[in-house]
């Protein structure tokens, strides 16, 4: 195998392209032939093997401190095998073109699952343990700081099947959902768009769509378009083949819907997921229409186009953000809000633990892994200097810094959020941002048009995420009755487009492709809404904190800390919220219907927001 060394910055943590900074993922291992990778392949799997031939067919009859001494071992082996896969999924992050880093993103991928077949069974016996043996165990104070771990893993008892069927389930996974999740990453990295002269990642070409100038986006988005199209029955296939592959592990488990099992993931009812959609779907007239004829207007248009969605506003002069800028008022927004999030915010930008910098073969987007705690989360985003890319970077140090503090305190398994409370931080990590931001910011149109920008941002995460989740709901819903057209799907996509976004916009038919690169609806089905979740939380927390709730900071930094062991209403109670309650979403939408409101009203006051030509 050919060597790939961890890449790293040429000039300290700063380095990387065009001042940005690039990660060293030398902290992991120092590259993929690396002895330490090796030695900590052997020895998890030693430990594993042993492991399985001591506990295998004994948990019932184990003490309450070796039960817990058990789960030690098992955390132990887990976070090796952590830090293994983080390796090789932060490298193929960085550069998913590279056909060794590819192989060696596979291998790993092969030997962890070889790896982890012997400590199946650990799980599976566990949650056959008897609840009323077990509960006078979890009251002796060796056992019971794994209540809550053990709680979440018996949420999936009754749609636990046969320990065979379950090691098969497992050993496939390797050549089933995730080889085609890699080859919807390779495929994706490889696509080159063409856009004037240009030839454009699809991330680059994604990124033109916020261009000032209407020419350039609308040729961007054909680009995108033609090239979509012209892998259209391919990532049709992956869909296709992904949605049939979860039905049947589905139909098998006994979930009675398709998100059934996310929502059991993310450890919150299926009823709570409902009425969030329900209230966001009931509140897309005061919220999204309502906001995109007014940006209709603001732009001279009778209608906006797809390309048009993001489009910078017209008075608004969105200056390149430096990143020295970037880094100063994210931190410097934290350290007023609590200097321990600033305080860890700032070993992000001290060490190279941020890859910010643009590239072929990188993944687009932007994200925070948290490895284990016995290192620490890297951040990986695409930094373009737009004040979007700040709110970028406040939003992935909120979750790096969460990563932090619930891996220091709870440990490798404990430490993992569901999805509906890890965007938590991160949003609220971009509340922060821009409530300073736009506190600073003195002159009165400067502020609407930042408030403008906010709300696009929050239509984005709120309503464009629930209409991502019922795209989703229906590709799954009819996939059960047959494999679905790539027209069918095109179709599915532009209903609820036009039901998401409103009368405001004329899609062109060739949005109808634009589906198929979401990487969510692959790697994560029915994630996106967490992200409606997480703002609309936040929404109702950054509200009980400018209303002076007494001891918030201490109450939000312990909330961090939980990570993994509290689910959504105990960590809400202590601010006296409940998202069980139908009232709780609609305060959150509030805000942003708010928001909108300030704009109604400064765009009907002469001499009007933005005035055509700005």
């Amino acid at each position: 195998m050919t060597s790939v060394e961890t890449p790293r910055p040429p000039d300290g943590a700063g380095g990387g392209s065009g001042g940005l900074p690039t990660w060293d993922l030398s902290d992991l291992y120092d590259g993929i032939e690396s002895s330490a990778l090796a030695a900590d392949l052997s020895a998890a799997q030693e430990r594993a093997t042993d492991f399985r031939a001591h506990y295998a067919g004994t948990l019932a009859a184990l003490s309450a401190s070796e039960l817990a001494e058990a789960l030690r071992r098992y955390e132990a082996i887990e976070e090796i095998l952590g830090r293994v896969m983080s390796f090789a999924q932060l490298l193929f992050s960085g550069d998913s073109s590279d056909a060794t880093i590819a192989r060696f993103y596979q291998s790993m991928s092969e030997r962890v699952t070889e790896i982890t077949t012997d400590l199946l069974f650990f799980t599976l016996e566990l949650n056959r343990l008897d609840e009323a043996a077990l509960a006078p165990k979890l009251a002796e104070p060796a056992l019971a700081p794994w209540a809550s771990w053990l709680a979440d893993l018996r949420v999936f008892k009754p749609h636990q099947l046969s320990d065979e069927v379950e090691r098969l389930l497992h050993e496939k996974e390797v050549s089933g959902a995730s080889a085609w999740s890699r080859l919807f990453d390779e495929t994706m990295a490889a696509l080159r768009v063409p856009v004037g002269e240009e030839r454009l990642t699809v991330s680059d070409a994604l990124n033109r769509l916020s261009d000032r100038d209407r020419a350039v986006r609308a040729a961007a988005a054909q680009g995108i378009s033609a090239t979509l199209a012209d892998n259209i029955r391919l990532f049709s296939l992956i869909t296709n083949t992904l949605a049939k592959d979860k039905e049947t592990t589905d139909r098998w488990r006994n979930y009675p819907t398709p998100g059934s099992y996310r929502n059991r993931s993310n450890m919150v009812e299926d009823e709570v997921v409902d009425a969030l959609v329900a209230a966001v779907v009931a509140d897309y007239p005061r919220l999204s229409h309502r906001y995109y004829k007014l940006k209709a207007g603001w732009l001279g248009l009778p209608r906006l186009q797809h390309w048009d969605r993001n489009a910078p506003l017209p008075a608004d002069i969105d200056q390149k953000v430096p990143w020295g800028e970037a880094r100063s008022r994210v931190l410097s927004a934290y350290g007023a809000f609590s200097p321990v999030l600033a305080d860890i915010g700032q070993r992000f930008f001290d060490r190279p633990w941020i890859d910010a910098g643009l590239r072929p073969g990188k993944s687009g987007g932007a994200f925070a892994h948290p490895t284990v705690p016995s290192v620490h989360p890297y951040i990986l985003l695409n930094y373009h200097g737009r004040t979007r890319d700040v709110m970028t970077l406040a939003h992935e140090l909120g979750h790096g810094v969460h990563q932090v503090l619930a891996g220091e305190a709870q440990g490798y398994l404990r430490s993992g959020t569901p999805l509906t409370l890890a965007e938590t931080a991160s949003v609220f990590g971009e509340m922060l941002t821009f409530r300073a931001i736009l506190d600073a910011e003195t002159d009165p149109r400067r502020r609407r048009l930042m408030l403008a920008g906010k709300v696009e941002d929050m239509l984005n995460t709120v309503v464009r995420q629930i209409a991502f989740y019922r795209f989703e709901a229906r590709v799954h819903a009819e996939r059960r009755g047959g494999e679905l057209l790539p027209e069918r799907l095109g179709q599915i996509w532009l209903e609820v487009q036009t039901e998401s976004l409103g009368p405001a916009f004329e899609f062109t038919s060739d949005y109808a492709a634009y589906w198929a690169y979401i990487p969510h609806f692959i790697h994560s089905p029915f994630y996106v809404y967490a992200y409606a979740f997480g703002d609309c939380l936040v929404n109702a927390l950054y509200a009980e904190f400018r209303h002076g709730h007494p001891r918030f900071q201490e109450k939000y930094l312990d909330m961090l800390r939980a990570g993994g062991t509290k689910r959504h209403k105990e960590l809400l109670a202590p601010f006296g919220l409940d998202a069980a309650d139908p009232a709780f979403w609609a305060r959150g939408l509030d805000i942003i219907a708010g928001f909108i409101d300030e704009l109604e009203a400064a765009d009907a006051s002469p001499p009007g927001l933005l005035p055509a030509g700005g």
